[in-house]
């Protein structure tokens, strides 16, 4: 049972930290750079630790831009106003996503500047042999590990990491939570201290401020991501663009 909840735990948070420090505060916004070397290092820490829902960053980074310039309205590629139920919105924005990773769209220039392109390791991660060798390993280790095949209902889960974190933020936060800043969009705040989404539930605070690296903007709120790029810039991994904010 200990295998099962540090598998778990462990998949969640470090695709998590993929998705929120690399593919959004990095790709989409720019929050900080960092030189070609560690770029292409965290594009493979991303399929490592993604897997089977590998998320291509430059996809990711153009069509979170999207979503900025587009809150809200038919344009916007995850928006709750416009689709019935969660699935649906999932749908959308897997074809949008998918049109964008295969270049069968046109993009505006404005949302492809400086996004982080290596298009041969994106195709490839991509793919679903890659997809279906992650699975592989994620039921093996569960027949390995696990003390029932009950749980391998987890795998679907683990299969789909990647889009689920998105979709809790893109419908949830932009039908429930609470709201700091009065903004012309729907965007809200999962939680006052968001452990479970590692920053990410700040929604309305990042509507407000988009490429700051630190989600949490208000007394009492934290953002367990903004430590963790404190170190990488301590560490000149990356370089902050606008300023270290108190953690």
């Amino acid at each position: 049972m200990l295998f099962v909840i540090l598998f778990f735990v462990l998949h969640w948070y470090l695709s998590l930290f993929s998705q929120t420090f690399f593919q959004h505060r990095y790709a989409a916004h720019k929050a900080f750079t960092m030189n070609k070397g560690w770029e292409r290092f965290f594009f493979f820490f991303a399929w490592l630790t993604q897997g089977s829902s590998y998320l291509s960053p430059r996809a990711y980074g153009i069509m979170h831009r999207m979503h900025h310039a587009y809150t809200d309205t038919e344009l916007d590629p995850h928006s709750p106003a416009y689709d019935k139920n969660l699935f649906a919105m999932m749908w959308r924005t897997k074809n949008i996503y998918s049109d964008i990773l295969y270049e069968r769209t046109e993009v505006e220039p404005r949302f492809t500047k400086n996004v982080p392109a290596w298009k041969s390791f994106d195709l490839f991660a991509s793919s679903w042999s890659s997809r279906l060798f992650w699975i592989v390993v994620y039921v093996a280790l569960y027949l390995l590990f696990a003390p029932s095949a009950w749980f391998l209902i987890l795998v679907p889960v683990h299969a789909v990491m990647g889009p689920l974190h998105g979709v809790i933020i893109n419908w949830y936060a932009h039908k429930y939570g609470d709201v700091n800043f009065e903004t012309d969009n729907t965007s809200k705040n999962l939680f006052k201290v968001d452990w479970l989404m590692f920053g990410e539930g700040y929604h309305n605070n990042h509507h407000v401020h988009p490429s700051r690296s630190n989600f949490a903007a208000k007394r009492g709120e934290f953002d367990p991501c903004y430590p963790l790029i404190i170190l990488l810039n301590k560490l000149r991994v990356i370089k902050v663009n606008n300023g270290l904010q108190p953690a």
